[in-house]
């Protein structure tokens, strides 16, 4: 078998993600071997496979769905804003170089589409199916001419493409017929039929609408997928993160201890992989919020300063707002703060960088003995070790070199009081070591917290997944679903006018 299908969707943030790793992991339960696969990704949360290659985190959590390591083939595109005009292009794994977006989409993006192709051919001749994600929408037909991730892919490789649309927003039947009505007849011939996320109430209230929508596009809808609470997969984008909202929502569980711990993170500019706090929020009575006053460090119990793709952006943003001057008294008066990544250079004496933001020689907030240098080469790997007195790991992602001076060794960092730094992402999700730091927090902070005994991060990772799964096995066309990946888009799909402009 060499089946394929594209998940796309009416808009950005329409669940195309959640859908791909859901049909993931009901394939992978029904003994299908299945990887997924994304063209190209914008996103500040990557992560770092075991050969040394960065991908988008969406696709490391995919892979997991489909109960496989991930790889470079899996996401051989990731694009990193570094501003609101250009971004870092790493290709299968390694970064080249960085680029506007107008020269991206200029010719860059064009002359990858036989890079992409290439690894997308060999996952197929490797697994039974392949689960393709696109992203934004496939009727941005400002971009079609140079598409290497929606109908560019689905019409180079013949995948059927599922179209889903939240219907949680509002207006989903008109963004499912434009979507359609937008796209040349080539690529309407492709587009098998619509799913319907996020919905509400009644089903049968909806039913209707749906019979209208076949009658008009003559596609069909193949599931309609409730609203869950606290669904996902590690997010794509820092940027759009809620500077007040929690990071997941979930299930409520009772501090073990008398106390819970308020953990504030600084939401600073090209915020990357915040999703190293989601370990944080896990633990019962542990409470996360992103936050960008100083005032809303006053009763925070742990501060976090996480990586950034901009570390001597995020120091002045932090000086401009008051929060360096909250941090240094924070150390004062040893209250705890973890900086990690670009957090850790931040916190550090002295910044040298001639290659992300090119400021040259730069003072950090001195807090931690360490001065940093940029280098060209970005390091990227998955280091394994101990720290207080626990089995640790995680992956590093990084240009910046760190020269550590003094203090208490602390994974590859250190620490001063109760100040630590570390450039190891994912390392709170290592159980033993993430209680045994919490404990060490709520004693400097003077708290009587107690960190759950049986908190299993990986465990609760699986039960997320095998949710999404569940969802599309409860709620999809499962037969109908298989048939599409198997065999491809029906045959005589009407096109819908007027079609993509000239």
């Amino acid at each position: 078998m060499n089946g394929g299908l594209l998940v796309a969707g009416t808009t950005s943030d329409a669940g195309k993600s959640v859908v791909t790793a859901g049909i993931c992991r009901w394939l992978v339960r029904r003994g299908v071997k299945v990887a997924p696969f994304k063209a190209q990704n914008m996103s500040l949360n990557s992560f770092v496979t075991r050969d040394g290659a960065e991908i988008g985190r969406a696709q490391a959590m995919q892979a997991q769905a489909c109960r496989i390591e991930p790889t470079a083939q899996m996401n051989p595109v990731l694009l990193k804003p570094g501003g609101e005009q250009s971004s870092q292009v790493v290709l299968l794994g390694r970064p080249v170089g960085e680029m506007s977006a107008r020269g991206y989409h200029g010719g860059r993006q064009q002359r990858l589409l036989g890079t992409v192709l290439d690894c997308l051919a060999e996952l197929r001749g490797t697994y039974d199916a392949v689960i393709c994600e696109g992203a934004g929408s496939p009727a941005e037909i400002n971009l079609r001419r140079t598409d290497i991730v929606n109908m560019g892919i689905a019409r180079n490789a013949r995948l059927p493409v599922l179209v889903v649309g939240d219907i949680d927003r509002g207006g989903v039947f008109a963004s499912f017929f434009g979507t359609v009505a937008l796209l040349s007849p080539e690529d309407q011939e492709l587009i098998a039929g619509f799913l319907v996320n996020k919905f509400r109430g009644d089903v049968g209230l909806l039913e209707p609408g749906l019979d209208m929508l076949r009658d008009l596009t003559g596609r069909r809808t193949y599931g309609v997928l409730p609203f869950r609470h606290g669904l996902g997969i590690d997010e794509e984008d820092g940027l759009r993160v809620s500077l007040r909202g929690t990071v997941r929502e979930s299930t409520v569980a009772p501090p073990v201890g008398e106390d819970v711990l308020r953990v504030a993170v600084c939401a600073i500019p090209l915020m990357s992989n915040f999703t190293d706090v989601d370990a944080l929020a896990a633990e019962p009575g542990v409470v996360v919020r992103f936050v960008d006053r100083p005032e809303e460090l006053a009763d925070a119990d742990l501060v976090v300063v996480p990586g950034t793709r901009g570390t001597v952006r995020a120091l002045a943003w932090l000086r401009e707002r008051g929060l360096a001057d909250a941090l240094r008294a924070r150390a004062a008066e040893g209250r705890p703060t973890l900086g990690v990544c670009g957090g850790f250079q931040i916190l550090g004496e002295h910044i040298e960088d001639e290659v992300e933001s090119r400021a040259g020689e730069v003072p950090g907030l001195g807090l931690l003995p360490v001065r940093v240098r940029f280098a060209r080469e970005k390091t990227l790997t998955r280091p394994v070790g101990e720290a207080l007195g626990e089995p640790v790991e995680g992956y590093e992602i990084h240009h910046g070199v760190a020269t550590v001076g003094g203090g208490e060794p602390f994974l590859d960092g250190c620490r001063v009081g109760p100040t630590w730094g570390t450039h190891w992402h994912g390392s709170l999700e290592s159980d033993g070591f993430r209680r045994a730091f919490l404990r060490e927090v709520a004693a400097a902070a003077g708290r009587r917290f107690v960190p759950a005994p049986d908190t299993s991060f990986a465990a609760l990772r699986e039960e997320q997944l095998d949710r999404l799964g569940d969802l599309i096995e409860q709620h999809a066309d499962t037969d109908a679903l298989w048939r599409l990946i198997e065999s491809g888009a029906p045959q005589g799909l009407p096109f819908i006018p007027p079609g993509a402009p000239a």
